[in-house]
């Protein structure tokens, strides 16, 4: 499976940003999906993720609430809205996925492919 993270950019604090996650080469629909970011001289965090059929979400303390993760399996793709961002949101955000049903996981250890990054950067 091939990921391909996009949408980040540069917005003022209490803006939005939508992320896409674009896979190919097999299909999304029996994968568990995570988006994580990594802000320069930090570990890589978890942010968001969601299971193989969308009917399960889960967020980190730091977003729930601003951040909504959707999918679209008919077109491969997992979205990232991120709203009312903040600067310590900047960072570069991955997109990750395993073949996996009916679970998912936070830890960055769990999955199996990973995207490129797009960077993110929120000013004050």
């Amino acid at each position: 499976v091939q990921l391909q993270a996009s949408g980040g950019g540069l917005v003022q604090a209490g803006g939005s940003l939508r992320l896409s996650c674009a896979a190919s080469g097999r299909t999304f629909r029996s994968y568990a999906v995570g988006w994580f970011r990594q802000a320069p001289g930090k570990e890589r965090e978890f942010v968001a993720a969601i299971n193989d059929n969308g009917g399960s979400t889960y967020y980190a303390d730091s977003v729930k609430g601003r951040f909504i993760i959707s999918r679209d399996n008919a077109e491969n793709t997992v979205s990232l809205q991120m709203n009312s961002l903040k600067p310590d949101d900047t960072a570069v955000y991955y997109c990750a996925t395993k073949r996996a049903v009916g679970v998912v996981g936070r830890s960055t250890w769990w999955y199996d492919y990973w995207g490129q990054g797009t960077l993110v950067t929120v000013s004050s």
